[in-house]
Parts: structure tokens; C-alpha cells; sequence
């Protein structure tokens, strides 16, 4: 199969890339460099000459907080990009898979959320992400779109990262213990995606490493973890905190858990425990 990733350089976009190449398809990683997704001739043209099969649309703009006071920026990538990927993908006859978000919720509910609940994003990048998706579902007629949360992997900068650092560091580690969701490990989620390009199931799926935890109970999950398979030692002294203690310009979602109907009613394998997946990315750090 050809498949064209967008976003390449990415944490996703990376493992997306080598698990394609390791199962014998031939792949086009596209960054900036190689396709700006905001220029809709250029994507026309890079998607044309390819002529991909799949086009796995893993770029994004992420920065959550940034979005708040840079609206036009984040739009442009996430929702005109998106719609330019689409036109694209949609002229070439290749199949279309959008990396969505748990941040299309509101983040009230007090149940999973499952792909055909309503959705209601408060921040900048919910919104632009969800405007993503109506476009996609508008321009592709073969569509899939898979919302995940929480996600962290061996490229670029992550929360696992962030406290394995800090917690050597610091004395006194603070953190949130009233929002809830599902850690995603990259390449277990680049394995689901393989196996769904795969398919003509198409449709949207919520995709994230099984269970869930709140940021707390995922950073004591880390340390212990880490000492184990890793021998560090922290310094840090954990104490939860309420997210009040941490004001951000973007609203969290206090529950981005979401239910993987699609993935169990379409036949797939539901995706493995969160700590199974974080126990394989610190060996993979080891190696």
C-alpha cells in the first residue's frame, strides 16, 4: 500500500512512519517542508504525484494554550489545512484517516464518551480540531476519523518526559488529580491505525490505550514504573493538586475517557491497558 503522512516529524507522525515501513508499504512522510497542508495547490500537487492509497493526516496544531490568543493561526492549520488534506486525498481516490481529539468534548460528563455522543469543545483547539472533522466528514468519501487523548511516545516532548525529568529535579511535584483520562502510547496507536487503513470500515473512532487514570495516578504509575525497568531514582515528594492550583489560558477537559464503541462494534481488538503501553515505551527509552 502507498500512504502519505502528514505531519511526519511529529511524536505520532514519526511511529506512524517506521511501523508502514517496517510492514513493507511504501511511505511519503510530509512535513512543512515537504507539503504546507495550508497551501491547497501544494497539497493538490505532492498528493497527485504520490497518488497514496491512504493518506494519514497526523498534522496539527497542539499548542492548547497558544490557540487562545492565536485563533486565525490555529484554524488555518487545523481546520483550512485539514479541508486542503481532504480535497487532496478525495481527488487522488486514496482513503483519508484525521487524528482528532478528546478536547471536541466539553469534558463535564461524567460517563466514557463514545463516538456518536454530541460534541461541545470550549477551547480554540477543540473547536478548530472539531471543525476539522465536519470538513473531513463534508469532503472525504472515505473517511476515518479517530480521536485520541493523552498521547506521549519516544519523539518530541511529553508529560511522561516532563515528570521523569522534574522528578529528579525537584523536591515537591504538584499535580492534578481532578482530570481523568486515557494515556496513548504512539505506537500502540500507530498499530491500530495500520491495522484500519487496512479496512473500509470507515467511520469515527475514539482510540486510546484501555482504562484510565487522572495526571496524578499517572505520574505514580511512571515513577514506579520508571524505577523498576529504568533504576532512576526521584527526589520529588507527589502531592495531588486541584486544577484551580494550575491556571491555564485553555479550559482541560475534566473527563476526556472515552469509550472505544466503534473499535469493538467494527470487529478490531480494543487497544491494551495504559500501563502495559507505558511499562514498552520506558524499555524503549532504556534500549
Amino acid at each position: 500500500m502507498k500512504v502519505l503522512v502528514t505531519g511526519a516529524a511529529g511524536q505520532l507522525g514519526q511511529d506512524v512512519v517506521l511501523l508502514l515501513q517496517k510492514h513493507g508499504h511504501e511511505v511519503l512522510g510530509c512535513d512543512r517542508r515537504e507539503m504546507d497542508i495550508t497551501n491547497l495547490e501544494q497539497c493538490t500537487q505532492v498528493v497527485g504525484e504520490f497518488a497514496p492509497d491512504t493518506v494519514v493526516h497526523c498534522a496539527a496544531h497542539t499548542a492548547v494554550d497558544a490557540a487562545e490568543s492565536d485563533v486565525d493561526t490555529a484554524y488555518l492549520i487545523n481546520a483550512v489545512g485539514s479541508r486542503n488534506v481532504a480535497l487532496a486525498a478525495e481527488k487522488a481516490g486514496a482513503k483519508l484517516v484525521y487524528i482528532s481529539t478528546d478536547y471536541v468534548f466539553d469534558g463535564m460528563g461524567t460517563q466514557p464518551y463514545h463516538e456518536y455522543d454530541n460534541t461541545d469543545p470550549q477551547s480554540i483547539y477543540g473547536k478548530s480540531k472539531r471543525a476539522g472533522e465536519v470538513l473531513v466528514q463534508s469532503l472525504s468519501s472515505k473517511f476515518f476519523i479517530v480521536r485520541t487523548s493523552w498521547v506521549y511516545g519516544k519523539y518530541g516532548n511529553n508529560f511522561v518526559k516532563t515528570m521523569l525529568k522534574l522528578g529528579q529535579e525537584k523536591p515537591l511535584l504538584q499535580v492534578v488529580d481532578d482530570q481523568k483520562g486515557s494515556p496513548t502510547y504512539t505506537v500502540d496507536l500507530a498499530r491500530f491505525l495500520l491495522e484500519l487503513i487496512q479496512t473500509e470500515k470507515y467511520g469515527v473512532y475514539h482510540a486510546s490505550n484501555s482504562n484510565s487514570c487522572t495526571w496524578f495516578e499517572f505520574t505514580q504509575a511512571i515513577f514506579a514504573e520508571a524505577e523498576d525497568i529504568l533504576g532512576l531514582k526521584f527526589t520529588a515528594t507527589l502531592e495531588p493538586c486541584a486544577t484551580e492550583q494550575f491556571p491555564r489560558p485553555a479550559p482541560r477537559p475534566r473527563n476526556s475517557v472515552m469509550e472505544h464503541l466503534a473499535i469493538r462494534t467494527n470487529g478490531f481488538a480494543d487497544i491494551r491497558d495504559w500501563r502495559e503501553g507505558l511499562r514498552d515505551f520506558l524499555l524503549e527509552l532504556k534500549e
